[in-house]
């Protein structure tokens, strides 16, 4: 008998936000893969461990979600030092794969 599990999370995104493409399409900032859960940058930083990731901006001139750890590093890390920023955005964006492919298995019903 084959072990199956089955669950289901209700998760909020902005009205104008895109549609999820399916796995291994071009991302296109629907902001489901970081409203499902927080990623491993948003693990080892932010120490968000369940729920929405903290960092999930929604860009209304682009009508996208962006990662705000890639975007505003120093509001999420009051620590970083101004010199370091534009580096640590430019890591986070390569950590996460941002913008080259969807990732998230996440479906919506």
């Amino acid at each position: 008998m084959k072990n199956t599990t089955t669950s289901s999370k209700l998760i909020w995104l902005h009205h104008d936000a895109p549609v999820k493409p399916e796995v291994g399409q071009p991302c296109n900032g629907c902001g489901v893969c970081c409203a499902a859960e927080p990623c491993p940058v948003a693990l080892f930083f932010l120490w968000q461990r369940v729920g929405s990731c903290q960092a999930l901006v929604w860009d209304d001139g682009q009508k996208m979600y962006r990662c705000g750890m890639s975007t505003q590093p120093a509001r999420y890390l009051v620590w970083l030092p101004l010199r370091w920023q534009s580096w640590f955005a430019r890591r986070v964006r390569r950590w996460i794969s941002a913008g080259v492919a969807c990732d998230s298995s996440a479906t919506i019903e």
